[in-house]
């Protein structure tokens, strides 16, 4: 993939052969964002896991202490109660059957889907739709659950869900550029400290092989996962 020219300058800013501590690739990747906007800091960590083992799955939600910074469109179905309590909880959108049929024509405009138990017969028909697109409820995921007013108030104030890929690399976002040091670092140590309690008893050797974070435009930096994995402990 051939680079733009202020992505190889930016890069070139940055040691390849070093392992940086999380703090420091932090400050780093806040210093090198050169984006006209507030950038996503993403981090992406290489596992020690075989994906395709259903005992080596790495999946979960962690709540953020510093949010996303991002405005979290939350979805419902439900009824009656339930509907109430969604809408008092402040989600986006709430309903039954005609929510289904208005994403079935095409429409969707939220970020995350949660729905009450007795909802799943009819957002099961919805699979092809929301799958693909990792916004089915899921009960692993917790966005199947009959506690939804509390769900809502975690996804708004900053709970992500985490998944492995297939390649056995998990990525999420842990906050904006705009975030100050201490609150990103706060936010890292949080996703990683959840990743390490999450770890497979099935998993052999060093769980977390590399960490690499950045910017939405910018070029990853290289944490030294020995770090990480000893202070998350």
């Amino acid at each position: 993939m051939r680079r733009g020219k202020n992505y190889q300058d930016t890069a070139k800013q940055i040691d390849a052969d070093k392992l940086y501590d999380p703090a420091e690739a932090l400050e780093k990747v806040k210093e090198l964002a050169k984006a006209k906007f507030d950038e996503t800091v993403e981090v992406h960590i290489k596992l020690g896991v075989d994906p395709r083992h259903a005992d080596q799955q790495v999946r979960g939600t962690v709540s953020l202490p510093h949010g996303t910074g991002k405005n979290v469109r939350v979805l419902v179905f439900a009824k009656g109660e339930k509907a109430k309590e969604a809408e008092e909880a402040g989600a986006d959108a709430v309903g039954a059957e005609e929510l289904a049929e208005k994403i079935q024509g095409g429409w969707l405009d939220f970020d995350v889907a949660v729905a009450t138990p007795d909802m799943m017969s009819v957002v099961g028909k919805l699979g092809k739709v929301l799958g693909p697109r990792g916004l089915m409820p899921n009960p692993k995921s917790g966005t199947v659950t009959a506690d939804v007013g509390r769900v809502i108030n975690e996804l708004k104030a900053g709970r992500i869900e985490y998944r492995v890929d297939k390649t056995a690399i998990i990525h999420a976002p842990i906050g904006r550029v705009s975030f100050t040091p201490e609150a990103l670092e706060e936010n890292f140590d949080a996703f990683t400290g959840a990743l390490i309690r999450a770890k497979p008893a099935a998993a052999k050797g060093q769980y977390m092989r590399s960490i690499s974070i950045c910017s939405t435009m910018g070029p990853g930096i290289k944490v030294n996962p020995i770090t990480v994995m000893q202070k998350g402990k």
